[in-house]
């Protein structure tokens, strides 16, 4: 029998928490702050130009931790950072239902410009619907042009403040610690318009930023406290594990005896590690901890065995539009080239125009292969993901399985428009389902007295067969879609080869194989619609 969580005063997240909280009992918190941008334009190295600028007083001269997240001081005020930089870890939490972020910094170098990640920065932290400052890094280096950054930054709909727009912006070089102080100005006074608030005299509620085993200490978690306050001997329940807190550390190393809203601390005395994104309560006793653990395991486990997925898919759009379960169709596309993403741009306008019950919102497009962070973004805003001429790489493809995420694959805009207008209205047709049966890399090429390509592969996933549909892919981009002429292993003919194993292939009618090609081979399956 089901032990009822919300009668234990046990919450699902930290939105519920806050919601229970009187608003009379709030009192402002400290901000939390991820860093964002391209790689090679800063991130990191603003991190720690703050940090070495700004340590909490007291704190100089203790050993960094490498904690996750770390509190400086400003002006007698503290600010929070999340110290995984990158949109990756900030979307991975989101799609396990965790918004730990209050502001992003996103980072872009003033010589290198707005560039792809910058985009998808972008893109996420609209998604999350999280308050952003631009920090314009590299302004000593030589081609350091600001304005131009602005200028870029508005055809990517992004209008800084000196543009007429409502987003900060700040000038900074965290090589030579310059103006590393305006920035941090920026974030509090951000922090005083959106006015954070928390409850710091309830029972501890946060979020576990990263958690591992440690061989010496046990299971080790850094817990961002989110309202209430933590200290040592509270029994706490993180998802399905549960303990007494030992003792707490800051990321200095220094022993804390409380935590407070918007601090991160490192805990010891769990039974078990926990996931990244999964909360963390303060309970009454270890019975009731232990009790919940056992039966959110159970409910993983079932989950895990049962496809429970609450994405929406192309299949069932009719029908949730009727239930008035969908207003808008999220959808992230990926393409070969950008030309592709404009001319379906216009296409989903024109949709739009027409179907007004239910509107499709591009949440995000870009060029390349569909990759894990792409489906981390699907997951986070229930978006459905159209690849274009591309294809995911295997780590994406699993990913996207697991989270119950659609991937739609189209090479013919028309056929890409025409379903979704079917989907509107009901009536898909039955489809040929893809079933992918193994992935291959091409090793090495060479060619025959026939001028056929032999390729060398080597099976990196699945089993591939001699009658597979194959697909060869150069980054991610599909360039040939066909058929195998030939399947060997040394001088014999085979029928299949398994992961693990390297064999020689002709692709029919493809001359241009090369070595680092990716060969995705699969099989089509009739499916009849139930919707």
């Amino acid at each position: 029998e089901l032990l009822p969580e919300k009668q234990a005063g046990i919450f699902e997240s930290i939105e519920e928490v806050m919601a229970a909280e009187e608003p009379a009992e709030l009192r402002p918190r400290p901000p939390v702050v991820t860093i964002m941008g391209h790689v090679d334009h800063g991130k990191t190295k603003l991190l720690d130009a703050i940090r070495s600028t700004k340590v909490a007083e007291g704190e100089a001269g203790g050993i960094t931790q490498h904690i996750g997240a770390y509190q400086v001081e400003v002006h007698g005020r503290k600010i929070s950072f999340l110290d995984t930089p990158g949109h990756e870890a900030f979307t991975a939490m989101r799609a396990r239902g965790a918004q730990v972020t209050d502001i992003v910094v996103l980072v872009v170098a003033a010589d290198d410009g707005v560039m792809p990640q910058t985009l998808e920065a972008i893109a996420h932290v609209k998604a999350a619907k999280v308050p952003m400052i631009v920090a314009i890094n590299k302004i000593d280096s030589a081609g350091a042009n600001p304005d131009r950054v602005r200028q870029e930054l508005a055809t990517a709909d992004v209008l800084v403040e000196q543009w007429g727009g409502e987003v900060p912006s700040v000038e900074v070089s965290a090589k030579l610690r310059k103006n590393i102080d305006g920035l941090l100005e920026i974030i509090l006074l951000v922090a005083d318009i959106e006015e954070f608030k928390a409850n710091p005299e309830k029972p501890a509620a946060g979020t576990i930023v990263e958690a591992e085993l440690d061989k010496n200490r046990g299971p080790v978690a850094t817990v961002l406290v989110q309202n209430g306050t933590l200290r040592p001997d509270d029994i706490v329940l993180v998802g399905s594990t549960f303990g007494k807190i030992r003792a707490m550390f800051n990321d200095s190393g220094k022993r804390l005896r409380h935590a407070e809203p918007s601090t991160p601390v490192e805990i010891l005395g769990l039974t078990d590690v926990p996931k990244a994104g999964d909360i963390l309560q303060v309970v009454p006793d270890l019975g009731l901890a232990r009790e919940i653990g056992a039966q959110r395991q159970r409910q993983r486990q079932a989950e895990q065995m049962g496809s429970q997925t609450k994405a929406v898919s192309l299949d069932d759009l009719y029908s949730r539009i009727q239930a008035g379960q969908v207003k808008d169709l999220n959808i992230l596309l990926k393409a070969d080239v950008s030309g592709s993403i404009g001319a379906i741009e216009h296409s989903l306008k024109q949709i739009n125009s027409k179907h007004t019950e239910v509107q499709l919102r591009m949440i995000h497009t870009g060029t390349g292969a569909i990759s894990e962070s792409d489906v981390n973004l699907a997951t986070a805003s229930n978006a459905l993901i159209i690849g274009f001429n591309v294809r995911p790489d295997p780590a994406a493809r699993k990913l996207a399985d697991q989270n119950g995420i659609e991937i739609r694959f189209y090479n013919i805009i028309y056929q890409l428009i025409e379903n979704l207008e079917q989907a509107l209205v009901g009536m898909l047709a039955p489809e040929e389902r893809e079933v992918i049966n193994g992935f291959a890399e091409v090793r090495n090429t060479f060619r025959l007295p026939s001028r056929e390509i032999v390729a060398g592969l080597y099976v990196t996933d699945g089993k591939i067969n001699r009658n597979d549909l194959v697909r060869v892919l150069r980054n991610g981009v599909v360039i040939h879609d066909g058929r195998l002429s030939s399947l060997k292993r040394f001088k014999d003919d085979v029928r299949d080869v398994q992961s693990g194993y390297e064999c020689g292939a002709i692709v029919d009618s493809f001359p241009d194989v090369q070595d680092g090609d990716t060969m995705e081979f699969y099989r089509k399956e009739k499916v009849e619609r139930t919707a």
